[in-house]
């Protein structure tokens, strides 16, 4: 049954229904999901970094997506994982921390949307211009995608957020895995209409520009491969342009599940796994997706553990 308080400062997160037969498997399943983002994400972080042959716009930019998947996961996995070892009753969250967990949520849903945009116009750069790219994609020009991605994220979801803390409170519970901004709003008794207005409104925005600019850029992009007799260039756009739009297909079709569950409330335990595994999912496979198609990353790992083997056959 849920509770009534007004403006309660501690809220009960509802979570997973776990039985308890299911509790640690559930739990190392998630818990070696948060282990391999970290280890993936924050690998391909470090090879860029060190490696100078990889600070090319394409890869500065792909920083970007493993940053918003470390600090999406970090700040929503372990404190699932700690909710799970404990019952229902006892899964207490601040109203604060709350709030600030909802408030990364949904700016890491957004900078996925943003950063795979600029992404998109480095492609469309690079295949369509190839000979003014090194004037337009410099490190000024890098710096600015960068910053208008987290930038737009941010005033978007600041003003997301402001609207809900505004309302009074008169319910407890977070009926979710994890705060965001509906199931902030959803705790208050006043009216939020303007909230969903302006969430609808956000969401339209957001999708409508993310589709349009990937369906245009990549038109465009296809155009002038049709257009082209160069073998090396179609190659070069099929391999960097795949990459990319893998991973925006499965961030899109990750969010959409998520949307379309919220229609079936009798569905509510499927859309939970949904939101969590909008987490888990893209930014698992974010890295693998980009190592595997980068020439780059394969040749400086290939390079690495070679240089590791034979220094132990030396020993």
């Amino acid at each position: 049954m849920e509770n009534y308080s007004y403006n309660s400062f501690m809220l009960q997160m509802e979570g997973l229904k776990v039985t308890k037969k299911s509790v640690y498997p559930v739990f190392f399943v998630f818990f070696i999901s948060y282990i391999v983002i970290m280890f993936m994400n924050v690998g391909i972080l470090i090879l860029i970094i060190i490696d100078k042959n990889l600070h090319q716009p394409m890869y500065l930019l792909f920083c970007n997506l493993s940053v918003s998947d470390i600090i999406g996961s970090t700040h929503i996995v372990p404190r699932l994982l700690s909710d799970i070892l404990h019952p229902p009753s006892e899964r207490l969250i601040s109203y604060y921390e709350c709030v600030v967990q909802a408030f990364t949520t949904q700016l890491f849903g957004t900078t996925s949307h943003t950063v795979l945009m600029i992404m998109a116009f480095d492609r469309y750069v690079a295949i369509c211009n190839p000979l003014r790219y090194a004037s337009i994609m410099t490190n000024k020009m890098v710096v600015k995608l960068t910053a208008s991605a987290w930038g737009v994220a941010f005033v978007l979801v600041s003003i997301l957020l402001g609207l809900t803390i505004r309302l009074n409170r008169c319910r407890t519970l977070i009926k979710n895995p994890f705060c965001d901004n509906a199931s902030l709003f959803k705790l208050s008794c006043e009216s939020v209409f303007i909230n969903n207005i302006y969430g609808l409104t956000f969401t339209v925005v957001l999708l409508t520009t993310s589709i349009g600019s990937i369906v245009l850029t990549y038109a465009q992009i296809t155009i002038v491969c049709l257009n082209s007799k160069s073998k090396s260039l179609n190659s070069k756009a099929l391999k960097t342009c795949s990459t990319h739009l893998m991973v925006y297909l499965i961030m899109l079709f990750s969010g959409m599940i998520i949307i379309t569950m919220h229609r079936f409330p009798q569905y509510s335990d499927y859309r939970k796994l949904a939101a969590i595994l909008f987490v888990l999912v893209p930014g698992s496979l974010n890295p693998v997706i980009y190592g595997v198609q980068s020439k780059e990353i394969r040749k400086f790992l290939f390079e690495m553990f070679c240089t590791k083997k034979c220094m132990s056959c030396k020993k």
